[in-house]
């Protein structure tokens, strides 16, 4: 299975070699899935106005079997599972979140797909406050832990994302696998986000800060590193220093990836930040973009695909967050 970022609305087609698994699309407003789609379709509104927006496939070598589930539209090729949804915008949501997360749960579990390892949310009006005057993004970490409380009996928390988006409620998509368990890893210059002192809200996140997936078979193995930001401890540093707060999410994920992070968690090889691909950037001001593509530019790869949004994050103090894959070579197993 692999993602690539490739034109706005495209969904792939099957070659008999690569067949799409499905297609988040980042565009300027929300739309309903097509009509007929065999390929979960999640249309997401993170681009601004004149953008031209992009799309992420996610293709694998396998058959894929789709279908529809309370609510939530999955497909898999037996060893990965795609799950998305939607949440309407509301006054409040952790009720319907804690039912949303509660259905995929249910899938993977009817489905045999018990080892969530990726997910991604996003939440419209994040920073804002709720009908009871709570900020949204608290507000969904509150239902999220409830149905993590319920299903996720070990406690294992995956590599997610929640950032800001520009309407339609709250966007969700996760990742499953049948047969690999993941190993979720933690960096040890933060403190676990569910871990987090009440000062952040009611529920602490529910994420690790990356997962690491063997491939099944031999397959080359992923690294799925969380939205990162700069984040020390549990706080916020460099509140309004641009430059800062890139070099600290830069740093925090070299430490995640790292060989000797990976290694203190039983994984092999060791990495950094230019061996992420499928690279997804959001930046809090517009005006900021511009130099967040420099600063990307020296730390990334030219090999990587790199998508920049000018969207809010889940901390109203963080002006930058940071997400990517890794995908395990011989070179850095050594």
């Amino acid at each position: 299975m692999r993602s690539r970022f490739v034109d706005l609305g495209t969904v792939g087609v099957d070659d008999g070699f690569r067949r799409p698994l499905a297609a988040v699309h980042f565009a300027a407003e929300a739309a309903e899935e097509p009509a007929g789609s065999l390929a979960p379709q999640l249309t997401v509104p993170m681009a601004t106005d004149g953008q031209a927006g992009f799309t992420e496939l996610w293709e694998t070598t396998g058959p894929v079997t789709a279908g529809r589930y309370a609510g939530l539209r999955y497909s898999h090729d037996g060893e990965h599972l795609f799950c998305a949804g939607r949440i309407a915008p509301a006054p409040r949501y952790s009720e319907a979140v804690r039912q949303a997360y509660g259905e995929a749960f249910r899938l993977m579990e009817s489905l045999g797909f018990p080892y969530a390892f990726r997910m991604w949310n996003f939440v419209s009006g994040i920073n804002d406050s709720n009908a009871d005057g709570v900020e949204v993004y608290r507000d969904f970490c509150i239902g999220r832990a409830e149905a993590v409380d319920r299903w996720a009996t070990d406690g294992v928390m995956p590599a997610a994302t929640g950032v800001g988006a520009r309407g339609g409620g709250i966007a969700f998509c996760l990742l499953a696998s049948r047969s690999v368990r993941p190993v979720h890893l933690e960096n040890p210059g933060q403190v676990p986000a569910y871990h987090y002192p009440p000062e952040h809200g009611p529920r602490s996140p529910s994420f690790a800060r990356a997962t690491y997936l063997a491939g099944p078979d031999g397959a080359p193995g992923h690294l799925y590193v969380s939205g990162t930001a700069s984040i020390r401890g549990h706080r916020t540093v460099h509140e309004g220093d641009l430059d800062r707060q890139v070099a600290c999410t830069l740093e925090n994920i070299d430490r995640v990836v790292g060989r000797d992070n990976l290694a203190a968690h039983g994984v092999p090889g060791g990495y950094s930040p230019a061996d992420l691909r499928t690279v997804k950037v959001y930046v809090r001001h517009a005006g900021d973009l511009e130099r967040v593509r420099r600063l990307c530019r020296d730390a990334f790869s030219p090999e990587a695909d790199i998508a920049f949004f000018n969207v809010d994050i889940c901390r109203a103090d963080l002006l930058v967050e940071i997400e990517g894959i890794i995908v395990e070579t011989e070179k850095h197993r050594d």
